[in-house]
């Protein structure tokens, strides 16, 4: 175990697949000298070399593109977009190409690629740079969706996604890069697909969230607690696969539910787990399923960001208005 920030857990589970397996690879903008914008692939150039570690132009498509040809000749690539809003770029490699190949080739050929792409607000980056858009992978059949929520999370699933022989889109919250550290297992600590963590348990009600938006339900429920509502935060870790059994299972328990997340409200992912509790467990619920989430609006500059995301009050007022019911 060792203490990791988020970033430094991404970067260590790089180097251990790269060690292990040689046919592991890592190509994107700026990931060689620079070592990746937010220095998530630093000193990798000069450990592994400018075989595995390959700089690529501004050309989103170009990186997924060539990450589909070298999965296919055998290599493991992990590539990186530099924002997962920047992923608009590149849609027409990644869901009618790198998501269907397996599909379209019959079962003969499968795409090993795993891609990294930072998201999420409370940074104050430019447009595109923190869109939350995870809902449109969720509707790509043949890309696994990835969400880790801690350090030692990103960790464990960044391995779990490199060694899986589909697709993943692994998607790193920004503002959690730095903040903090936890213990992180070392050596093959593989964290596995579909299978939600319990962050906080509770018995009033259950608030469900992935990514950064798991740290603002954990204070929320740290605020509730005080208005005597004892409130359980789920980390769902992958939106694909869900882990249906395990979300069912904890608010048929407590029987109401919040989601929170950072996409705006209509269609996103939010949308589909309120779906889901309708379908697998009305009769337990206590009341509707609330979600809180972006407003309905492209993302604004940054002194309006605090305006624009779920902030911990909307999230605590609408745990009170679940529990009253």
């Amino acid at each position: 175990m060792a203490p990791l920030t988020m970033i430094e857990a991404i970067r260590d589970a790089l180097v251990h697949e790269m060690e292990r397996d040689e046919r592991v690879m890592v190509l994107g903008l700026d990931v060689g000298r620079l070592g990746g914008v937010f220095r998530a692939t630093h000193g990798l150039l000069e450990r592994f070399g400018p075989e595995r570690v390959v700089d690529m132009p501004l050309a989103e498509g170009a990186i997924i593109g060539s990450s589909l040809g070298l999965a296919l000749s055998g290599l493991v690539p992990v590539p990186e977009i530099q924002f997962l809003g920047f992923t608009h770029q590149a849609f027409h490699q990644i869901g009618p190409q790198l998501a269907r190949y397996r599909f379209r080739s019959r079962g003969r050929y499968h795409c090993q690629v795993t891609i990294r792409a930072p998201f999420g607000g409370g940074v104050r980056t430019p447009e595109f740079h923190p869109d939350a858009i995870e809902a449109q992978f969720v509707q790509t059949p043949g890309i696994k969706v990835v969400c880790p929520a801690t350090p030692a999370d990103a960790r464990g699933l960044l391995l779990s996604a490199i060694r899986d022989p589909d697709p993943v889109l692994f998607i790193e919250p920004q503002r959690l890069y730095r903040r903090g550290r936890e213990e992180v297992p070392e050596g093959d600590a593989t964290v596995p697909f579909g299978r939600l963590r319990i962050a906080r348990p509770g018995s009033d009600l259950t608030l469900i969230a992935w990514s950064a938006a798991v740290e603002l339900c954990l204070r929320a429920a740290e605020r509730l607690e005080e208005d005597g509502i004892s409130a359980a935060v789920l980390d769902l870790r992958t939106l694909v696969p869900l882990d249906v059994a395990g979300l069912v299972a904890e608010v048929a328990r407590t029987g109401r539910a919040v989601v929170v997340h950072e996409a705006p409200l209509s269609a996103g992912f939010g949308a589909e787990i309120a779906a889901t509790l309708q379908e697998e467990c009305f009769y337990s619920l206590d009341a509707p399923v609330a979600r809180v989430a972006a407003w309905d609006s492209p993302y604004p500059t940054g002194p309006l960001e605090a305006w624009y995301l779920p902030t911990l009050e909307r999230v605590v007022e609408a745990a009170r208005r679940t529990a009253a019911r």
